[in-house]
């Protein structure tokens, strides 16, 4: 547990540029908070203690803004950068040096009492206000845009943007980088109309020729009658 503790504050340092003492670490950072209050609490789930674990649970959600239910799994080196309103579901799988950023919502489609939540695979990032909704997989070092609702799996080493979500982008080596680089990240709406723009510039140019084809016969035509 300890050596957890303290892999969650390198976490921070690791990746956010804002964090300068572990002073201002420990006690200005409530997604750490919540990440250790989410252990404590697991801990009483996986020994049936479902009350406790869900009082703090609760208590970790009134203090911090973030809401994760001990029943769900979190791996190693986890970072919440920001984190309020942050939701994450209790049968949600997360594995190692995953990033998320604040109004993230691994959530489920399901009544059921079966696994409805989202698996996490390691090295993913998930931006800002981003939905991930159902049981399936988002493979290891994916990127998810900011505000983009992921209804269904997605491969490993991809960025996903959009409502729904749609893959701009799988890239054949794990990604090294630990943000999203929003500014970088491909628009699909904008290349459809760059395409769509393009298409219209070669159907002008090819009336245009024919334009002057039949200017041509035309003129042609009129000669050869005088």
């Amino acid at each position: 547990m300890f050596k957890k503790v303290q892999e969650d504050v390198q976490a921070i340092f690791d990746r956010d540029p804002a964090a300068r003492s572990i002073m201002e670490v420990l006690f200005c950072y409530p997604g750490l908070h919540a990440v250790w209050l989410y252990r404590i609490a697991h801990c009483f789930w996986v020994r049936k203690c479902f009350f406790l674990g869900r009082f703090i649970s609760h208590l970790g959600r009134f203090l911090t803004g973030i809401e994760i239910h001990p029943g769900a799994t979190i791996g190693r080196k986890f970072f919440i950068d920001h984190g309020m309103g942050v939701v994450i579901g209790e049968t949600a799988e997360i594995g190692d040096n995953v990033t998320l950023y604040h109004g993230v919502t691994l959530g489920g489609v399901s009544l059921e009492k079966v696994k409805r939540h989202p698996t996490i695979g390691d090295n993913v990032v998930i931006g800002s206000g981003a939905k991930v909704l159902g049981p399936f997989l988002v493979g290891k070092g994916s990127r998810i845009g900011s505000n983009s609702v992921v209804v269904k799996e997605v491969p490993p080493n991809s960025t996903v943007v959009g409502v729904p979500g749609r893959i701009v982008m799988i890239s054949d080596k794990p990604q090294e980088k630990t943000d999203l680089e929003h500014g970088k990240l491909p628009d699909p709406e904008a290349k459809a109309i760059a395409c769509l723009f393009d298409q219209i510039r070669e159907l002008e140019r090819k009336f245009a020729e024919l334009s002057r084809e039949y200017e041509k016969l035309k003129e042609n035509s009129n000669t050869g009658g005088k």
